[in-house]
């Protein structure tokens, strides 16, 4: 479930940024979305698979510690979407399917530091729109108020612990540009940066 903080403006302004998820769950965030349920544990191992450690379409497996494996294997549980040198903060966007963000600390050059864009291979699937999770906030998503203009995204069909209060209806390259029924402004990032989300 991610969690973020929005400035009072007229017609509440929310800032919502790509996440990362080090190599813990459910850790807890401001300003940006959070760790989705079902995230890998633990730290990161080698076991040689490919040129790179977890390369674009290489498989993970779960638990203590999150290793390379085959994606045939029985404990493959995750795919890499994209994968990416630095950090989160500093380098390119996840893909908008991706379902959690691994850090990956170990060094060396068969395993670079960065981070892998990964997609569970069975559902759940938390990035997917309007489930309430995933690290990154798309079209579809919805979010429910708390105090002091914070919100939190959960799942649109109310099987969250918070029912939904806005959902995001379409984006826009600016916020003129969204529907004059537009209740909320979530910022998505890309080419269209502004989500424009309606009551529920």
């Amino acid at each position: 479930m991610r969690e973020c903080r929005a400035a009072r403006v007229p017609r509440v302004l929310l800032t919502v940024v790509a996440a990362l998820v080090l190599s813990a769950c459910r850790q807890p965030v401001t300003g940006t979305p959070g760790t989705p349920a079902g995230s890998p544990r633990g730290g990161t191992a080698a076991t040689g698979q490919g040129p790179e450690f977890l390369g674009p379409a290489e498989c993970s497996s779960r638990g203590g510690t999150v290793r390379e494996v085959s994606c045939g294997s029985e404990r493959a549980a995750a795919r890499v979407l994209a994968r990416y040198t630095g950090t989160p903060s500093d380098g390119p966007a996840c893909p908008p399917t991706t379902d959690f963000v691994l850090h990956i600390s170990r060094g060396g050059p068969s395993a670079p530091r960065g981070y892998a864009c990964m997609r569970n291979l069975e559902s759940p699937h938390p990035g997917d729109p309007g489930q309430g999770g995933g690290p990154r906030t798309v079209v579809g998503d919805c979010v429910q108020g708390l105090r002091d203009g914070e919100v939190r995204e959960t799942a649109c069909d109310g099987s969250n612990e918070r029912p939904p209060e806005f959902e995001i209806g379409s984006a826009a390259a600016r916020r003129a540009l969204c529907p004059d029924s537009t209740d909320l402004y979530v910022r998505l990032g890309g080419d269209r940066p502004v989500g424009c989300a309606h009551r529920v």
